[in-house]
């Protein structure tokens, strides 16, 4: 399993704030370092997280609910949990402006990580291996 370090999280930020417009800056260097290790806990020696879309969801739950960020919260959640997908063999498909709503509802209904990880898991697909 591929996990994602704060510099490319820092950097799917930038990204974000650069191609669709915001203000660029960290408010919680601490939360955003956490995210390296918050997908791989352990309890008593059993993985907290144990499928690739619950550790998606605290991707995006964390980065959602947490404001690391100055700006694009809502927006670098969602990226960073398709990108932790992608880069683990799945590709979100939704119609246009799901991820938005999904992203909104995760706020209001206040959404556990089951929640979440049942829509990505409900809104992804295996992606083709490679020959």
């Amino acid at each position: 399993m591929k996990y994602l370090s704060a510099t490319e999280i820092l950097q799917i930020h930038s990204m974000l704030v650069d191609e669709t417009g915001g203000i660029h800056g960290i408010r919680d260097r601490r939360a955003i370092l956490s995210l390296e290790n918050a997908p791989k806990q352990n309890v008593f020696w059993k993985e907290l997280y144990p499928n690739v879309f619950e550790k998606a969801a605290v991707y995006a739950r964390d980065i959602i609910m947490n404001h690391p960020f100055v700006d694009g919260n809502k927006r670098t959640g969602m990226t960073v949990a398709s990108v932790f997908l992608e880069d683990n063999g799945y590709n979100i498909e939704t119609k246009r402006g799901e991820i938005e709503k999904f992203a909104l509802k995760i706020i209001r209904g206040k959404l556990e990580i089951k929640a979440i990880a049942a829509w990505f898991e409900n809104n992804s697909r295996k992606t083709k291996s490679k020959a």
